[in-house]
């Protein structure tokens, strides 16, 4: 195993981190975690070197939005010695708060289900600019030095999901840890992106990634167009790995998590952190990945550049967030609102009046009313 610097906290992580969103399970029942094999994934996982275990209070719920079983099974799992071993994060449900005391009361119900009495990192769970601005003004700063201070948390940390403007203000505007964004070699533009690791790890800031795999979209089921490229490789490796060795040529990043759910998953990302060295992906490999994301451009429904020159939209839909949700779905072939972003969208395309506004100032001339109607077909909202 490998290992890199968090930051500036002194801290070295494995560069493979075990994420807990997507345990197995009995019965295909997300709340019936499969305790013994699960188990044994991250006994694996942590003999092998990997020291960094992240879970979520709301990980593994029947319902997602209501409280999982996530925390429950790590606070078991690391019992007997294992949680010595690991640094153990898990995540504030920022969701649910609209008072100070509320953060307290989350914490120390968190810690009883972790079976701990500290936490390695506490992050913010699912931070955009909306959010924070909420967050800052009930008081989390403050809260997060309290509990820094009583020695509840070591570092505070949060997790992303908005735009890059938002996260780069965010990192401004606290002493953090480390942020987690989502990345991956489809996804350089999207949300935070390249962009926002670049100015955190510029700062002193640690970046660990979610979603290296994009939700597993980059390691099965491919559309044809990318096996093609893949195939034509000069080294063979599986496109999961192909997948994870982007993330880790890097130099910002510190840390990947992946939610692995078999033991062969397990053994094949370990055995590509053995190789997952930054920068050392050559030219010729890094061409690779150009041509993997040209490769799709032919499933891509509406060539948005993102110009916004459509915006403010008088009907308050969010244009770009909607057509690149759209392109996502048709690209993957896979219309789940949760992977391709648009559950996280406020102005969505039921909004859309088609009065044609947008239509007429398009530099691209898409059809934008017509795809707004597409996209609420697609998304059913």
């Amino acid at each position: 195993m490998l290992y890199r610097p968090l930051g500036k906290t002194g801290v070295d992580l494995s560069i493979l981190g075990f994420g807990c969103m997507r345990l197995p399970v009995i019965d295909n029942k997300q709340e019936k975690i499969d305790y013994p094999k699960a188990a044994d994934l991250l006994h694996y996982a942590i003999d092998h070197g990997v020291n960094y275990v992240d879970t979520a209070y709301f990980y593994h719920a029947a319902v997602f939005g209501q409280r999982g079983e996530s925390e429950v099974f790590v606070g078991d799992a690391l019992s007997g010695g294992w949680r010595e071993k690991v640094h153990l994060a898990t995540k504030l449900p920022l969701f649910y708060l609209n008072k100070r005391e509320q953060m307290d009361q989350f914490l120390d119900e968190q810690l009883t289900r972790l079976k701990t009495d500290y936490l390695d990192f506490y992050l913010m769970h699912g931070l955009n600019g909306e959010m924070w601005d909420k967050m800052r003004d009930l008081g989390v700063r403050e809260f997060l030095d309290k509990v820094r201070a009583e020695g509840t948390i070591k570092f505070p940390a949060f997790s992303f999901h908005g735009k890059a403007d938002d996260f780069i203000r965010i990192c401004d505007e606290y002493d953090w840890a480390f942020a987690q964004i989502q990345y991956n070699y489809m996804d350089i533009d999207f949300q935070a992106g390249y962009r926002g690791l670049k100015y955190a790890a510029d700062k002193g800031i640690g970046v660990v990634v979610m979603e290296p795999l994009k939700g597993g979209k980059l390691a099965r089921n491919l559309p044809a167009e990318m096996n093609a490229v893949f195939n034509s490789a000069s080294e063979k490796k599986t496109p999961a790995e192909w997948a994870l060795r982007y993330v880790w040529n890097e130099p910002g990043v510190s840390s990947l998590l992946s939610g692995m759910n078999s033991m062969e998953q397990v053994v094949e990302n370990i055995r590509s952190a053995e190789e997952g060295i930054a920068a050392s992906l050559s030219d010729k490999e890094l061409l690779m990945f150009d041509s993997l994301r040209t490769a799709t451009r032919s499933r891509i429904k509406a060539d948005c550049t993102a110009c916004r020159y459509c915006m403010p939209c008088s009907s308050g839909v969010d244009i770009p967030s909607v057509l690149a949700a759209l392109n996502s779905a048709s690209v993957w072939n896979d219309p789940n609102p949760w992977l391709t972003g648009y559950s996280r969208i406020e102005g969505k395309a039921s909004k859309c009046t088609t009065c044609g506004a947008c239509e007429a100032v398009c530099p691209q001339g898409l059809p934008i009313p017509a795809l707004m109607k597409e996209a609420v077909s697609v998304f059913k909202e």
